[in-house]
């Protein structure tokens, strides 16, 4: 897998005079961003700096020009902050797990971790985060934040930067914090890296955002060096969470914005709570498909395996493709992140996109022909053979143990065997 370094520093100049065959130009650039429109070329917004048209083109046409960037002061930014994501005061599991994250980056530069909790009649479990070794939390609880509001919710968090001033700040990667992160982090003119699966510091403050690219072909290492604060929004289930503490630490600093802060184009007619899920995501056992798999009906056996375990279906992404798995039951790069206690891996090849999206599961088994195949370099159990001979006996075993109640002779932990 390649990585890459994305740092937007510069820009491309063409020098009109120079160009001769104008219109052949434009053949330079592989993503088409090179135009020729009322008699010049100019870049559109499919440019990837990739410089290309720099170094193939022309002698004279393309040139690429540094822009010059005053260096910002970051000792003035100081903090690592999460964002409380919360359903009527039920704080959302990712938060807990990006609190364990801070304080891991926040011990390579000795800087404060902080919460932001946003919301209503939230006091309680403003003080439960104090078990979970924040330095402090920014409480905002005021009526109008009840309902989730973009604009009242971005005035707030815009209050707490003005008044800590964090060097970073994570959001986690769910549909509410990738409304709410891009538009905080657009009022301060600085960078977001969305849907983060690994995160570093460095002794300068600057954050390591690692993110999968062009469908989890690459992994982008992106770095926010001159701006602050530096946003990234993290994928559920990627970190873990620390334990809750015996002793609470920190303080609550409550703040409290103006009317005229809470003014919001948006009004809430009424609440619908959608039917409950369990997600793959909280899933503890999941059966996942892969291109062992033939057809679309053999999806039944995987299914009486999943039941039989009290577990979940999910596929890797070109049974998703094939429309045989809905595409929330993904796994991988370009799907969800699980970190199930028993994974068990059906024709599944194990390419590191699939893989990144699973090596959090306490145990692996893997199923497949291939004794040569990546999944068992990671896999706790290895069984090489058929998935259509082994399926069918394990069910076969799984029955027989069950009706003896004797579940020792089984490849699978007892406390997971239904």
């Amino acid at each position: 897998m390649e990585v890459c370094l994305i740092i937007m520093k510069a820009k491309i100049v063409i020098h009109q005079q120079h160009a001769q065959n104008p219109q052949e130009l434009t053949e330079l650039c592989p993503f088409g961003a090179i135009e020729y429109m009322n008699g010049q070329l100019n870049i559109n917004a499919a440019c990837k700096m990739c410089k290309l048209c720099v170094k193939n083109g022309p002698v004279g046409v393309f040139e690429l020009i540094e822009k010059q960037q005053v260096e910002i002061d970051k000792t003035q930014w100081r903090g690592i902050a999460v964002y409380v994501e919360n359903t009527n005061g039920v704080i959302h599991p990712v938060t807990y797990e990006l609190i364990g994250k801070a304080i891991e980056l926040s011990k390579k530069i000795a800087h404060p971790v902080y919460a932001v909790f946003i919301g209503s009649q939230i006091k309680e479990q403003a003080n439960e985060l104090l078990y979970w070794g924040v330095d402090a939390v920014y409480v905002y609880d005021q009526p109008e934040f009840a309902s989730f509001r973009i604009e009242p919710y971005a005035a707030a968090f815009e209050d707490f930067i003005l008044q800590a001033s964090p060097s970073t700040i994570l959001v986690g990667g769910t549909t509410l914090g990738r409304s709410l992160a891009p538009r905080v982090a657009a009022r301060f003119g600085t960078g977001l890296t969305a849907d983060c699966t690994h995160l570093e510091m460095q002794a300068n403050t600057d954050l390591d955002q690692i993110r999968p690219a062009f469908g989890g072909n690459i992994m982008a290492h992106i770095r926010t060096p001159n701006h602050r604060p530096q946003f990234a929004t993290v994928r559920y289930k990627i970190f873990s969470a620390p334990q809750r503490r015996d002793a609470r630490s920190g303080t609550l600093i409550t703040r409290e914005l103006p009317s005229e802060k809470l003014v919001s184009n948006i009004r809430v007619l009424s609440l619908k709570n959608k039917p409950a899920i369990v997600s793959i995501e909280d899933a503890q056992v999941i059966v996942v498909a892969g291109r062992g798999v033939r057809k679309k009906q053999d999806m039944a056996m995987l299914q009486s395996l999943a039941e039989r375990l009290s577990g979940q279906v999910a596929a890797t992404r070109p049974l998703i493709e094939a429309g045989w798995v809905d595409a929330r039951c993904q796994i991988g790069l370009s799907g969800r992140t699980v970190s199930p206690q028993l994974l068990i891996a059906c024709g599944v090849s194990g390419s590191v996109q699939f893989s990144a999206g699973m090596t959090g599961s306490q145990h692996i088994v893997a199923i497949n022909i291939d004794p040569n195949a990546p999944i068992f370099k990671i896999a706790h159990i290895g069984l090489v053979g058929d998935l259509y001979e082994i399926i069918p006996l394990l069910l076969e075993r799984m029955e027989a143990g069950m009706h003896s109640k004797q579940t020792s002779h089984l490849p699978f932990p007892e406390n997971v065997v239904k």
